[in-house]
């Protein structure tokens, strides 16, 4: 299954504005907006009333850690997909609750989170093994690198 929410699904290289995703079996790509400094991660998707299935929001970490998000002030509900430095997916959270302040554990060594629109990780099957690819992220150390780059 390919999912492309852009023109093609021929992933060539990369763009500071799309997260693309692959896995056994399918790959996806979003529009996205990067959340990589203190504040931007702290305000993320908050008060925002919806957002295009084609759309997420990739929150991008200085150094990998341990990782948690909450729901506080998010209006509509996520899937989170939280990301290891070489770009596998290590956990995905499904229909995290707006408002929610409980804690959504993404585990130790991450580098990088994708929110995507609740359901939407399960309604296309992304799961945790799945590949990301941006050009945020270390090309060195990249499972599925930016082409050229």
């Amino acid at each position: 299954m390919t999912v492309a929410f852009s023109a093609s699904a021929a992933f060539a290289g990369c763009s500071d504005d799309v997260a693309e995703l692959r896995w056994d079996g399918g790959s996806a790509r979003f529009r996205v907006e990067i959340a990589d400094s203190p504040e931007e991660r702290a305000r993320g998707l908050m008060y925002r009333e919806s957002m295009s299935s084609g759309a997420g929001m990739l929150f991008v970490f200085d150094r990998p850690r341990e990782v948690g998000f909450w729901m506080k002030n998010t209006l509509i509900p996520l899937d989170m997909l939280f990301v290891e430095p070489d770009g596998r997916v290590a956990k995905v959270h499904e229909n995290a609750i707006p408002h929610d302040e409980t804690l959504i554990p993404g585990g130790a060594n991450i580098a990088y989170v994708l929110e995507i629109n609740g359901g939407l990780a399960r309604r296309l099957g992304i799961s945790e093994g799945a590949e990301l690819r941006h050009p945020a992220m270390d090309q060195g150390r990249a499972l599925w690198p930016c082409a050229g780059q």
